[in-house]
């Protein structure tokens, strides 16, 4: 994903697309008990009580919110949403990795030699993250509604028996057009945090390959998931409780700002980075898992298609 693949026999977009989606949707399987959690925490809200304003004491933390939803609703609650999970990273994960350097070299021209600067792997990422969650907002609104299912009181009836379920449901009671619940915040979220991720793992494997001593392999690659996860969190815990929020309770605002607004005077600016732990939980380990994954899996490809 950075300058010194040049090196490498490169691989055709389908072996890419392929590679990218494989190990996007390992990394989803892997951790996606921490997104559950990260959506309950973000979807918990403050009471008002006489004035008083005091927080919700259910879910407390990542670990405490994995063992709550574990006991509560049962280990496998905390992989409710895989099948779209699954679905979304099929469709996102594959896009937004696969047409990374297409779009990168697209913006620096055929003929470019030498670094790509920063901000052009940053467009890049913003394109592509916009592009592909454009087409994936559908996976991604059914998942974080059936992440939710699991806050309904006990008795009342689940909305949805399934991932295929709830796409038919969405359609049949709300319309074609409600896939793109929240379509303002997601696709400004996942734009944001798919150019701080790729650019970010771009820049940091890019800066090791130049110090002595670093190489090519499992603990350069390993470092720099590190380095996106954490940046990725940083920039887009904002957008991504606003995107939760609006997926998971989509009634209660009438639009991204109006959230945004809600949000920020009903709760404070810290409630934008609530579940914020368990956010770098997931998407910290999930960008770990997932590159180290692309790495071997492009590898695999490579040998492939070199016989």
């Amino acid at each position: 994903m950075v300058a010194d693949n040049s090196r490498k026999p490169k691989i055709s977009f389908a072996a890419t697309y392929a590679s990218s989606a494989f190990s996007a949707c390992f990394a989803e399987l892997c951790t996606i008990p921490f997104d559950t959690a990260k959506v309950r925490l973000q979807l918990q809200r403050v009471a008002v009580v006489g004035g008083d304003v005091m927080a919700l004491p259910k879910y407390r933390g990542m670990v405490g919110t994995v063992a709550t939803v574990a006991r509560e609703e049962g280990l496998f609650s905390l992989w409710r949403g895989i099948a779209a999970g699954l679905h979304r990273q099929c469709v996102y994960g594959g896009l937004r990795i696969s047409l990374y350097e297409p779009i990168k070299t697209l913006y620096v021209g055929n003929d470019f030699v030498g670094d790509v600067p920063l901000y052009k792997k940053i467009a890049a990422g913003l394109t592509t993250g916009a592009f592909a969650i454009t087409i994936a907002n559908p996976t991604d609104l059914v998942k974080v509604r059936l992440q939710s299912e699991g806050r309904l009181p006990p008795g009342v009836p689940r909305r949805y028996s399934g991932a295929l379920n709830a796409y038919s449901t969405i359609v049949r009671k709300e319309g074609v057009k409600a896939l793109w619940t929240g379509y303002g915040a997601n696709v400004t979220r996942n734009s944001v945090v798919n150019a701080a991720e790729l650019a970010s793992y771009d820049q940091v494997k890019q800066t090791l390959l130049k110090i002595p001593g670093f190489k090519d392999n499992v603990g350069t690659h390993l470092l720099s998931g590190l380095g996106a996860g954490f940046f990725a969190v940083c920039i887009g815990s904002p957008v991504d409780v606003i995107k939760s929020r609006m997926m998971g309770n989509s009634g209660a605002y009438r639009n991204t700002i109006d959230c945004l607004v809600k949000t920020l005077t009903n709760e404070g600016p810290m409630a934008f980075y609530k579940g914020f732990f368990a956010y770098y939980s997931r998407l910290g380990s999930w960008n770990v898992i997932m590159f180290l994954t692309f790495e071997q899996a492009k590898k695999f490809m490579r040998g492939l298609e070199s016989k």
